[in-house]
């Protein structure tokens, strides 16, 4: 089964779609316009059911097969949500919104999304019911986790679920995906050092802020290269490292580090956070100082089913003849959190040679459209053949 003809058909009308939304970005949960535009289509579609809403500005679309005798329902899901990036690609729909962008091709994922729930519409050639799921916030902003609290799993009997990335590097429309952890959890940490500041030209005066917050940050490394079992993986960047003070020829009182930590076990989770307020609270006082961490743990480790990954692989090598085993990825994504509820799989379509994702010079491949589409509604037929 090779990628659908009907999507062939329909690439210039959702191209169209896509480059709409790539025009229109719009930031975490204020994705107003995209929903509406999104509901609209699902109108236009003929869709059973559309409920905007859910999760502040998700929207969730029903399409009923022509027959109902397996009971299975399966969701579909894409997200909405663009970056605060200013673009830099200098295409004709490049953003209008300054400060905004699509750099993660979530306007490619909706856009195949809308494609496939289209040709759902049409064809019904399915023996249950699709869900197709339009999401916010998934940039840091836990969209996923506000539509699953809203019971949007329950509310629609969702029994299965997928999701799909693009994925800048591999060939267009091939897919790669593994079964198990996939996608590390994402936390977020701020360290606050205290000492006492004073002039440059008297340290001994001091409690120098800026020598404790940099052995803080040398010791955190530590903890991968000799706390953590190597052959498991953890990752701790300190991002930002501001001080109370811009002048040069002061001591400043108090240094502000921010960061994030990636893990793909739990266990490593707990053991990365306890070490880091150990080091962070001892290095400080070795020094003389204080310091305090506030350590917030954000995106689960992202766990595919191992059912539904053989599934979505055997789907995605009919559609596109590849799909490979994909590396770990020490990103976060929040479709962790509908895993968490049901079982599904997520999988990564090829982009291309492009820049890659969160680049201000990146673009969602268009090319990609027919093969990410056609994954989608052969998810459904052969998961849930028509009687």
């Amino acid at each position: 089964m090779p990628v659908k003809n009907r999507f062939a058909e329909l690439l210039p009308e959702i191209t169209e779609w896509r480059r709409d939304i790539h025009e229109n970005p719009e930031i975490l949960y204020d994705t107003h316009r995209t929903s509406a535009l999104v509901a609209e289509k699902l109108k236009a579609f003929g869709c059973d059911e559309i409920v905007t809403g859910i999760g502040r500005t998700g929207v969730v679309g029903v399409i009923k097969g022509r027959s109902d005798g397996s009971g299975k329902v399966i969701g579909l899901r894409a997200d909405m949500d663009a970056l605060p990036i200013l673009e830099a690609t200098g295409l004709p729909y490049a953003s209008k919104t300054p400060g905004a962008m699509h750099a993660c091709g979530h306007d490619g994922h909706t856009a195949m999304l809308l494609g496939a729930a289209k040709y759902l519409s049409e064809t019904r050639n399915f023996d249950g019911t699709v869900v197709v799921i339009f999401q916010p916030a998934e940039e840091g902003g836990a969209g996923g986790k506000e539509m699953c609290d809203d019971g949007m799993m329950e509310r629609f009997g969702i029994q299965e679920v997928y999701g799909m990335h693009n994925w800048p590097g591999r060939p267009v429309g091939s897919f790669a995906i593994r079964p198990g952890s996939f996608f590390a959890a994402a936390d977020q940490f701020d360290i606050h050092v205290t000492g006492k500041g004073g002039h440059a030209a008297k340290p001994h005066e001091t409690l120098d802020t800026t020598v404790i917050a940099s052995q803080i940050v040398i010791a955190l490394q530590t903890i991968a290269s000799r706390n953590v079992d190597p052959v498991k993986q953890v990752v701790v960047s300190v991002t930002s490292f501001e001080t109370g003070s811009k002048a040069h020829n002061v001591i400043p009182e108090t240094v502000h580090l921010k960061g994030t930590v990636r893990t793909l076990d739990g266990e490593v989770q707990d053991l990365t956070e306890a070490r880091m307020r150990e080091i962070v609270d001892l290095t400080a006082r070795a020094y003389g100082g204080r310091a305090e961490i506030d350590y917030r743990r954000g995106y689960p480790v992202m766990v595919n089913s191992e059912g539904q990954t053989a599934f979505a692989a055997e789907v995605a090598s009919a559609v596109s003849g590849d799909c490979a085993d994909a590396p770990l990825v020490m990103g976060g994504e929040d479709f962790a959190f509908m895993l968490e509820e049901r079982p599904g799989a997520y999988i990564l379509v090829g982009n291309g040679d492009t820049a890659m994702v969160h680049h201000p010079e990146y673009n969602f491949n268009d090319e990609a459209i027919p093969a990410g589409c056609s994954w989608w509604a052969e998810i459904v037929e052969r998961r849930m053949p028509a009687a």
